[in-house]
């Protein structure tokens, strides 16, 4: 992907379907990337309310489940989708940073076989990550971020930080502790970390997985499962490969050796610091 006149075009050098919100504020010079979860039923209703100006809200890009973009926003532009925020000594990240919108449901209800989003949609277990947020309160399921969007969320990043030179990439609820859990656990914001930063394929941190989760013979839900599925949460895993989303390596036992060489999705995963043995 790449920008031009700070409009997004795919890799078919086509610009991505743009649909105007009039919520938008002055001149942007972006520093930050702000990730968020929509909440919402489906990308489209997401995006009839950020182009609705009794909404007050906008961001530059929604991206649907299927990996779909939509652009709002020109990313010169101020959109409103941080609010009330702080980083560092910056308070009101609208005026210093790029907002993506990604088509979730947020936190779950209910348990396995039976998680409902919180408009009462039935979600598979497939579907959801079974997570404590980092910022507190108690473990529960969150919406799965699909593999499509992930690459397309990806892919629309690597293009903004290339163009605009960004300083870091963040969290609705890092510069909103407190207020926003978006866009929370299932997102994998280490590996996304990790790419911008432009950090070598072969420099991986330790990581440990955040729920129960399926190791395969290769980086798909098309390979197999080895003997070892599920790996229980915290279960450590050293990584040494990557493809897209999915990341390779040695999954370890409680004494710190190699138990099996796979492949597990990195929605499942962070980075620890925890020691190996310990």
């Amino acid at each position: 992907m790449k920008i031009d006149n700070h409009l997004l075009f795919d890799d078919a050098g086509a610009q991505v379907p743009f649909r105007e919100s009039p919520n938008i504020g002055g001149a942007l010079t972006p520093r930050y990337l702000v990730m968020h979860f929509t909440a919402g039923a489906s990308a489209d209703s997401s995006i009839r309310h950020l182009c609705n100006p009794a909404a007050k809200a906008s961001a530059h890009l929604v991206i649907g489940r299927d990996g779909a973009i939509v652009q709002l926003v020109p990313f010169d532009r101020v959109a409103w989708h941080a609010g009330v925020s702080r980083w560092g000594d910056i308070r009101g990240l609208n005026g210093h940073s790029i907002g993506i919108e990604l088509d979730n449901a947020g936190a779950l209800t209910g348990a396995a076989g039976a998680w409902k989003t919180w408009f009462g949609r039935a979600c598979p277990d497939d579907d959801c990550v079974v997570a404590a947020h980092r910022n507190g309160g108690a473990t529960c399921g969150w919406h799965a971020y699909p593999e499509a969007q992930i690459s397309a969320a990806l892919a629309a990043s690597e293009a903004i930080f290339a163009a605009y030179r960004l300083d870091d990439i963040l969290g609705h609820d890092d510069i909103a502790p407190g207020r926003k859990t978006d866009p929370g656990p299932a997102f994998p914001m280490d590996h996304f970390r990790s790419r911008l930063a432009g950090r070598a394929d072969d420099a991986f941190p330790l990581m440990e997985t955040t729920a129960n989760v399926n190791v395969r013979e290769g980086p798909g839900t098309q390979f197999g499962k080895l003997d070892i599925s599920p790996a229980p949460r915290g279960t450590l895993f050293e990584p040494d490969g990557r493809d897209g989303v999915w990341l390779s390596g040695e999954v370890l036992d409680a004494r710190g050796a190699p138990a099996a060489s796979g492949w597990i999705h990195g929605n499942y995963l962070t980075v620890t610091t925890r020691r190996p043995g310990a």
